[in-house]
């Protein structure tokens, strides 16, 4: 597991053949792999040095975490998925197996669906791209649906919601519903309807 390149909280569970604190070639100082209380960490997961993750976190079985990802807490990684270098997430985020990102900034209170990908790089594969958009930013309280597509550079702002199958071509204003490709804004979020009637409004939780 590579306890001597992890720094563990407490009542943290480590499942077989996951690596912590592998090094990348890609940072020149090497600093050991934080994670916080309560984790727990499924099998054949590699998470790399140069990271620090907070409380209760939970990772799927063979999630890849690289270096210089930093995130709060209660944040769920699911299965398959791979955190290219360089992501900050915030807490309370959950993000669905097979999804990608580096480079991205994600906020508190994110719900990110299966195989969602964010890109990074304008024109692959320019020699320039760490310099010039990278990934995008998601504001706070943002739900993307399963299989989106998120442009480099892109902003969604809070309280937004991406449908499934989205590509997002252009920054989201905030409290938009988003859908289609390319991505549009079809209606704000406070003309959704909850069609089960368990409460007037979707999100509406969020409020209280």
């Amino acid at each position: 597991m590579g306890e001597e390149r992890a720094i563990l909280g407490v009542n943290c569970q480590i499942q077989d053949n996951v690596i912590l604190g592998e090094r990348s070639t890609r940072v020149k100082t090497f600093k050991k792999l934080k994670i916080g209380d309560n984790a727990l960490v499924r099998s054949f997961s590699i998470i790399f040095s140069n990271t620090i993750i907070g409380n209760n976190f939970t990772s799927g079985f063979r999630s890849l975490i690289r270096e210089n990802n930093n995130m709060g807490d209660n944040v769920s990684i699911g299965s398959n998925t791979e955190l290219g270098p360089g992501n900050l997430i915030g807490s309370n985020v959950r993000i669905h197996s097979s999804c990608f990102l580096e480079h991205t900034i994600i906020k508190n209170n994110v719900i990110i669906g299966p195989h969602v990908v964010f890109t990074n790089d304008l024109h692959p594969s320019c020699p320039k791209y760490e310099e010039c958009e990278l990934g995008g930013t998601v504001e706070e309280n943002v739900s993307i649906g399963a299989n989106s597509t998120i442009l480099p550079g892109i902003k969604i702002g809070k309280n937004s919601l991406i449908g499934a199958g989205t590509v997002v071509t252009k920054d989201v204003p905030k409290n938009s519903v988003v859908v289609g490709n390319p991505g549009k804004v079809i209606k704000k979020i406070d003309e959704l309807v909850c069609h089960k009637k368990f409460f007037k409004k979707p999100f509406e939780w969020r409020e209280k």
